[in-house]
């Protein structure tokens, strides 16, 4: 075990108090693993990592712990340690890549590292310096995913990282996430099963507002997912 990064205990989340989206939710994230988050549609997952982000301001939870000390998700120790790439961003539009990677790293005041292996891995190197409108909708994603690689978080949320992305990029994401555990622990959602079997060390299974399932090794192909999802989604 690499010890717990993230450790949230009886979260609870609402857009109208009467409806709650998130109910009694709780999880550990460990240190360096790929986590990955799945469930039906309406689920909760996007209202979940809009909370990890500090976008959802509708919750109340018993205990958040990042390396077993108390946090609120809106505290510039959480934010300084987390990034997110969400499944549509349309903000910054009149950044260009170069502009953007530069306005990051000065938020996190960290130095830019060399990010010529990204741009060329995502086959972006015609595009650093168009401004973020004139971009596609896959385009907009990579400059996202390639300020999020070269950022380095401790904790990386992606929501539907693959959405809007080639097929070759696509390939070059999922060696990117894989390979993440040796700098940090991603969590991300996804409804393309091959996203989730191909980089996940583990599963979780999101449904009536609660964590259903933990899926280990083992237990992580295709058929298994689909098995546990509609189980979850009759119970």
């Amino acid at each position: 075990m690499n010890g717990t990064l993230l450790s949230i205990r009886n979260l609870q989340a609402w857009y109208t108090p009467e409806r709650p989206v998130l109910s009694g939710l709780s999880l550990d994230l460990q240190k360096h693993e790929i986590v990955g988050l799945i469930g039906l549609n309406g689920a909760g997952k996007t209202t979940f990592l809009n909370i990890l982000s500090g976008l959802h301001s509708s919750f109340q939870a018993d205990t958040v712990q990042l390396h077993g000390r108390g946090i609120k998700f809106r505290d510039r120790r959480f934010k300084q340690n987390r990034y997110t790439v969400f499944s549509e961003d349309h903000s910054f539009q009149y950044f260009t890549f170069r502009e953007y990677l530069n306005y990051v790293f000065k938020a996190y005041q960290k130095k830019i590292p060399d990010v010529s292996a990204l741009i060329q891995g995502f086959h972006f190197e015609a595009f650093t310096d168009i401004l973020m409108k004139d971009l596609s909708t896959g385009n907009r994603k990579k400059v996202f995913l390639i300020t999020a690689f070269a950022l380095g978080p401790e904790l990386l949320l992606l929501d539907e990282p693959v959405n809007g992305l080639d097929f070759e990029s696509t390939e070059y994401l999922y060696r990117l996430i894989a390979e993440y555990k040796t700098c940090g622990t991603v969590l991300f959602s996804s409804h393309i099963l091959e996203s989730i079997t191909l980089t996940s060390d583990r599963i979780l299974v999101l449904e009536n507002g609660q964590m259903q399932k933990s899926l280990v090794p083992g237990e992580t192909d295709a058929g298994k997912i689909r098995e546990v999802l509609y189980a979850v989604s009759d119970v």
